[in-house]
C-alpha cells in the first residue's frame, strides 16, 4: 500500500515522550493501530493502544478505522485528576 500524508497530534504523557507536540509524517499505516505501532517503534511510548482513545480528524474513532490522506490522527491518554 502506498504511504500517505497525515498529521498526528500528541498529548500529555505522549508529547513528552515524543519531545513534539505534532508533526506530519508519511505513513504506510492503513489504520490509528498500525500508525501507533509505527510511532512506538520511533519514540519510547510506554502507554499501551488499550489504554488510549483515538481520534481522526476531531472525531473519535475506532482503531480499526481506516485512514485517508490528509487525515489528523491523536492519541488521547488518560487524563489523571485531583
Amino acid at each position: 500500500m502506498s504511504a500517505r500524508r497525515l498529521t498526528v497530534q500528541y498529548y500529555a504523557l505522549l508529547r513528552e515522550q515524543a519531545g513534539r507536540r505534532e508533526e506530519s509524517l508519511e505513513s504506510a499505516a492503513a489504520t490509528p493501530r498500525e500508525l501507533y505501532g509505527e510511532l512506538r517503534a520511533r519514540y519510547p511510548f510506554t502507554l499501551d493502544p488499550e489504554v488510549l482513545r483515538v481520534a481522526v480528524n476531531a472525531e473519535f474513532a475506532e482503531w480499526s478505522q481506516p485512514l485517508r490522506e490528509g487525515d489528523t490522527v491523536v492519541f488521547i491518554p488518560p487524563v489523571a485528576g485531583g
